[in-house]
């Protein structure tokens, strides 16, 4: 035990704050040995607010983590989020050095920084810079370009950036609190590692985390993202909606929507009748098991899904759609939408999403983990869990270095803040 590595992922989102702590092994690839999820303070919509109150869930988050795993965390992974992501394709050419030689790794650094260095006001940062294919003269769609022959090298890449004011308060409150930022990634694309497979990437997929303050779109294209973007709306705004029509809180808002969204227990006793009566009594959702402080009559289920839920999430859903349209990629995508996030596990949304968004539905679970499996097997933890993946990559190419030299950040925000080598072969 004493030879695993150990990564450590803390998803910062607009509802919870969750910590997921990991080993590594040959055998196992991710073996969960903490995991602690505490509901978010100063944060909204993914941004920080209020710095106090974000240092103290994230500790509070941390510390039972860390209690739960026995270990005390250094450094960790951490998900940016929030409507100031943007991104963007760039490409980026050079000639190889050695045009009688094989292309070197330091080549597809160079093309890469090629590609990097795109125009940037002062108040943005790149966040990550994916490798989508290479062109090695007139050959394209090349995902491997080490030991090939040519004179000209090119890149098509995908580049996400940030506000540097968002970046630096999340950086701030980690170093509040004595852990290292080992690498910042964007939530959407930290949820990808944890919920698709290599053959949606290839084929094509749009995945949408359906989150608390905001929902996250990644577009895949050939095996890498070719457009990601972030909505202001999410799971919030359908609580919301619950806590005004009902005129209640938001927290016994949230108790409501989350126990329409397990479905209903029916239980048919003998008899003629017996069926019909069990039907309608499910429909009621029995508001004193909730321990709901407002005095509430019976409510039907089917009044507030249909009259309360599914107009905001159709909304969303149309929302999702328009950025679909507007990246030009939806054609590309026959492995249809993966649904993720907590927001996922609303009540109806896999058939709203499929009329609304004429694509093929499935809800993203995490994959491919071991150890605390039972407290993790929610769509709720695909980021959390996809940023100790993530890590897990650093932690192996550390040791190989099979193909993109790994820069060294000079500084949290240095122009070339990332390369995600593991999306390469």
């Amino acid at each position: 035990m004493t030879k695993d590595k150990v990564v450590v992922g803390i998803d910062i989102g607009s509802s919870k704050v969750t910590t997921i702590i990991a080993t590594i092994t040959e055998e196992s690839p991710v073996n969960i040995i903490g995991v602690s999820s505490v509901p978010s303070r100063g944060l909204r919509k993914g941004q920080v607010v209020d710095i106090d109150e974000t240092v103290g869930c994230i500790t509070q988050s941390l510390e039972a983590a860390e209690r739960m795993a026995g270990y005390s965390v250094g450094g960790a992974f951490v998900s940016v989020d929030g409507t100031h992501i943007e991104s963007q394709n760039s490409k980026g050419v050079v000639a190889i050095s050695d045009p009688n030689g094989e292309i070197s790794q330091d080549d597809v650094m160079r093309v890469v920084e090629a590609a990097r260095a795109i125009s940037l006001p002062s108040s943005r940062e790149i966040i990550h810079v994916i490798p989508r294919y290479f062109v090695v003269d007139s050959q394209s769609g090349i995902k491997d370009p080490l030991g090939m022959t040519g004179v000209r090298l090119e890149v098509d890449t995908h580049i996400v950036t940030g506000a540097a004011t968002s970046l630096r308060n999340i950086a701030k409150c980690l170093s509040q609190i004595g852990v290292d930022v080992e690498g910042m990634v964007f939530s959407g694309l930290a949820s990808s590692y944890s919920v698709l497979t290599d053959t949606e990437k290839e084929l094509g997929v749009i995945l949408v985390d359906f989150g608390g303050g905001t929902t996250d779109i990644t577009i895949f294209v050939d095996g890498a993202p070719a457009h990601c973007a972030v909505l202001p709306i999410g799971a919030r705004n359908v609580t919301n909606d619950l806590a005004i029509g009902l005129r209640i809180s938001l927290e016994s808002a949230e108790k409501i929507k989350l126990a329409i969204s397990k479905p209903p227990e029916i239980a048919v006793d003998p008899g003629a009748n017996g069926e019909a009566v069990n039907r309608k009594e499910s429909d009621q959702l029995d508001i004193a098991s909730l321990s709901i402080e407002e005095d509430l009559k019976m409510v039907s289920r089917k009044t507030l899904i249909d009259g309360i839920m599914k107009p905001r999430l159709r909304e969303i859903l149309n929302m999702v759609k328009l950025e679909i349209q507007k990246s030009e990629f939806g054609g590309l995508t026959p492995s249809g939408v993966v649904l993720t996030g907590g927001g996922a596990s609303t009540c109806g949304m896999i058939d709203l999403a499929k009329q609304e968004l004429g694509l093929p539905v499935r809800i993203g679970l995490p994959q491919d983990v071991t150890g605390l499996i039972e407290e993790t097997s929610s769509p709720a933890y695909a980021a959390s869990l996809g940023l100790v993946n993530y890590g897990t990559g650093f932690q192996q190419e550390e040791v190989r270095l099979p193909l993109v030299g790994r820069i060294e950040i000079k500084g949290l925000f240095s122009r070339g803040v990332n390369l995600i080598k593991s999306l390469l072969p």
